[in-house]
């Protein structure tokens, strides 16, 4: 299988980023990593116990993402977290990563560090992604893969789910094959869907100048992220994400973008999630499809020349 042309020579540095955030309830259990561990690095913020609130879930929603550098660009969970930090949940959502530059799911099978981090327990989704996997062989890798970590996730209670990353701007043509690949995945396990790059494809429709992309034209813009990060909580939290700050807090910096594309972002994530029609019925069988043209005139920059493709 032809490898990622994006492969960084060295592993991303944040092997394995755990967020938590405490919105006044109690944070969850969970086994605390050895002060050598590599692959988890933890950061907490809490605040004391609330009380008791009637019918409501005592413990945090935890989520665990694997991945590689398309999730830990711009530190996505810790942005996914923040969001629902910022609409107030309860309860309140805590993220974990474990992302390797370069990575596609085999190599984290085969790594290890990812099973190893799905055995501690005590997540309610776990989020697989590799790259775009636009290619016919590429998307047999990725449901395969997907089928390989799927036992693993629900043997500890969980439901696996996928990110459904873009392509890199030279490979606009096959936008759509990465979109589908992901829905084969979602849907080989009956698993959630968090389709950013349909995501983006919409966002583009309303505005081609939107800066998804950062400077390679790859990896994500922190307003790419942050289109993602809208349709990662909006689906988690089946509610709406129009509303939410442009501006959070993250543990090192705060991230911010621009207020009139964070709302349309925001319009785009509600529409792709349909959470503003179906409030209430969460873990529903959601898998958007691609089912309509592909873009506008592409933006200044790109271009739709054939290129080979990877897996990231």
């Amino acid at each position: 299988m032809q490898r990622a042309a994006h492969r960084p020579t060295a592993l991303v540095a944040l092997a394995a980023l755990l967020t938590l955030a405490g919105c006044g309830v109690r944070p969850a259990a969970l086994t605390a990593p050895a002060a050598d561990d590599p692959a988890l690095v933890t950061s907490r913020a809490s605040t004391g116990p609330a009380s008791a609130s009637p019918g409501r879930r005592r413990e945090p929603f935890r989520i665990l993402f694997i991945g590689n550098s398309l999730t830990a660009a711009n530190d996505l969970p810790g942005l996914v977290v923040a969001l629902s930090r910022a609409a107030g949940d309860d309860p309140p959502l805590e993220a974990a990563s474990v992302a390797y530059g370069g990575f596609a799911l085999e190599d984290h099978l085969a790594q290890g560090d990812a099973p190893r981090a799905i055995a501690q327990g005590g997540w309610d989704v776990v989020i697989l992604q590799q790259g775009p996997s636009t290619l016919p062989e590429s998307r047999v890798n990725l449901i395969q893969y997907t089928r390989q970590f799927d036992p693993l996730i629900r043997a500890v209670g969980a439901r696996t789910a996928l990110y459904g990353v873009w392509t890199d701007a030279t490979r606009m043509f096959a936008f759509d094959d990465g979109i589908e690949s992901y829905r084969q995945a979602a849907e080989a396990v009956d698993g959630m869907l968090f389709p950013a790059a349909l995501s983006w494809k919409r966002a583009w429709a309303r505005d081609p100048a939107l800066p998804l992309y950062s400077g390679d034209q790859f990896h994500p813009s922190p307003l790419g992220t942050y289109l993602a990060a809208l349709v990662i909580y909006a689906e988690l939290r089946d509610k709406s994400p129009v509303g939410l700050p442009s501006s959070v807090p993250l543990p090192y910096f705060t991230y911010q973008v621009d207020a009139a594309q964070a709302r349309i972002c925001q319009e785009v994530a509600e529409e792709i999630t349909g959470t503003k029609r179906r409030p209430g019925k969460p873990w529903g069988p959601r898998h958007p499809h691609a089912d309509e043209p592909w873009l506008p005139a592409s933006p200044p920059g790109r271009t739709a020349g054939p290129v080979p493709e990877d897996v990231d």
